[in-house]
């Protein structure tokens, strides 16, 4: 099979590979889409993510989708030819952690794209058949794909308690500010509220619904007064302006991955008592997220802004640079 391998920061090459086969439990599928992600990203050009370091040749890409084409021992054969949303996890399902529930924090995790284990950027991957989630028949391979930002948001909003009636705060407006400002809205918030530095952001927010956006650099956040600030942005400006914009009892949750350490507004976060956590990938999300793009509460097919062939993938590693872009999706079998 073909695979689009990093093989140092800055250097894509195209290989041959071997197809893997399916172990005990798991299935094999022959990949559709492959959404590029900021972490992809920032692996292709800096080699690291804090302390995830690429050392050895790397297969990027963990938003996927595809059609089971084989299965292993103990799956059952009826879902050779099912279409399937990837999620993109191997918890040790012996850990403490997964014992809990928290399966996303397993010690022990094998993650797409996280070193040291390949992605999807390849014809071919394997998961556990429980993370292949099937699909409806109208589900785009795109939006298949982009079920794994969308259980990001998804994620970060249960963290944030939106519920009908919130008014809520979103720094950036990249894919996941999208995909969290659309979840939002789902969830029942009446007002999100969307701050980022790029006027083109800015009116794609407005066009996936947000009640009002905002230019940090011109409009103080602070006095907003909301019930929770959600940042996906990773600027630690933003995360100590949206803290503050917070009411007595809200909910700050960090999702965006910037600066390792930064200053926060501790007095606040203790005088009004918000509640402050982190959103580190997901668990048991998959089918809420199919739920709310088939019910077309979610948009997911509108974010992708660029798509290429999987011999292109190094260019859809950079379609962030592109002025307006904001999703690239790499098609692996065109």
């Amino acid at each position: 099979m073909r695979a689009s391998v990093l093989v140092e920061p800055g250097r894509i090459e195209m290989e041959e590979r071997e197809v893997p086969s399916p172990g005990p439990g798991d299935v094999l599928v022959k990949v559709a889409s492959v959404g590029i992600c900021g972490s992809d990203t920032h692996f292709y050009r800096e080699g690291r993510i804090g302390d995830f370091v690429v050392d050895r040749p790397l297969v990027l890409g963990h938003e996927s989708s595809g059609t089971i084409v084989a299965v292993g021992a103990d799956v059952a054969s009826h879902r050779i030819g099912q279409r399937v949303s990837i999620e993109p996890q191997r918890p040790d399902p012996s850990s403490e952690e997964s014992r809990r529930g928290l399966y996303h924090l397993c010690p022990h995790m094998q993650f797409f794209a996280a070193p040291p284990f390949d992605g999807a950027l390849a014809e071919y991957v394997t998961i556990g058949s429980g993370f292949a989630h099937a699909i409806p028949d109208d589900m785009s391979d795109d939006a298949a794909a982009l079920c794994e930002p969308l259980s990001v948001a998804i994620a970060a909003n249960r963290k944030a308690r939106v519920t009908a009636g919130s008014r809520v705060l979103v720094a950036g407006a990249g894919p996941i500010g999208i995909a969290t400002l659309q979840s939002a809205l789902a969830f029942g918030a009446t007002e999100v509220i969307v701050s980022d530095l790029e006027p083109r952001r800015r009116e794609m927010a407005t066009e996936f619904g947000a009640t009002a956006v905002l230019d940090p650099r011109e409009q103080d956040v602070t006095g907003l007064h909301v019930d929770a600030f959600i940042d996906a942005s990773g600027a630690p400006s933003a995360v100590a302006a949206g803290i503050e914009a917070v009411r007595p009892a809200g909910t700050v949750v960090l999702v965006g991955m910037g600066a390792d350490e930064m200053t926060l507004p501790v007095h606040i976060i203790q005088h009004r008592e918000l509640l402050l956590t982190g959103v580190f990938r997901y668990a048991n999300t998959w089918q809420a997220a199919i739920s709310l793009e088939r019910s077309g509460r979610v948009d997911l097919d509108s974010m992708v802004t660029k798509r290429f062939p999987l011999a292109e993938a190094e260019q859809a590693l950079n379609a962030d640079r592109i002025p307006g872009s904001l999703k690239a999706v790499v098609r692996v079998q065109e």
